[in-house]
């Protein structure tokens, strides 16, 4: 299959499948993801993560956890094509940003440098332009409700609220939180709640 073949099947993927990482490891599987540009996904499944935050192990593993979490709420989003995209490229970044810094891995602005590698990998696949730019804006501000939960200087609600919509962010946040190993009852309840205090904040800064 040529890489637009493979992008309209994965595409066929996200938007039909209950649980698209069983269909997508299987074209794995058969080498669909050999080439230029479906290979930067097969890849992720040689980065690894931080354990204590990633226990389901390489950035792979974690992007079709997310991908699945994100089949499941995907009628809450205002685009299911554009908001599945970003589920499946939003920690496309890590391939270029993951290092092992002091005996810890860390992917640091693995947002910024994935906006960047998703929307060459986009447009390599698809000729619709707003498309492209809107799944890389949501690659981009994926970390933002985490930088506002923690108080980071990263959180940039100005420049977000003027690139995406916010409840976007939230819900790809909401997935990407997730979309890990061995969470309880207790973790869900506290992401969520998070992720309403992300949105209420948004809410009334938004001009």
């Amino acid at each position: 299959m040529n890489y637009k073949d493979v992008f309209n099947e994965v595409n066929e993927i996200l938007l039909k499948k209950m649980k698209p990482s069983e269909h997508i490891n299987s074209l794995i599987k058969r080498g669909c993801f050999d080439e230029e540009p479906f290979n930067k996904i097969k890849n992720l499944a040689k980065i690894e993560q931080n354990l204590k935050y990633h226990p389901e192990g390489s950035a792979l593993n974690h992007v079709l956890m997310v991908v699945d979490k994100g089949s499941e709420v995907k009628h809450l989003s205002k685009n299911e094509k554009v908001f599945m995209w970003a589920c499946l490229l939003h920690d496309i970044g890590k391939l270029t940003t993951t290092r092992i810094r002091k005996g810890r891995i860390t992917s640091y602005n693995h947002d910024i440098e994935g906006e960047k590698i998703g929307q060459d990998f986009l447009n390599l696949v698809s000729d619709d332009k707003i498309f492209n730019e809107e799944v890389s804006k949501l690659i981009r501000w994926h970390m933002q409700p985490l930088f506002y939960d923690k108080n980071l200087p990263f959180f940039e609600p100005k420049h977000m609220l003027e690139d995406a919509d916010y409840k976007e962010v939230a819900l790809i946040s909401y997935c990407d939180r997730l979309g890990r190993g061995n969470l309880s009852e207790e973790t869900i309840k506290l992401e969520n709640k998070r992720i309403e205090s992300f949105k209420e904040y948004c809410k009334t800064h938004k001009s």
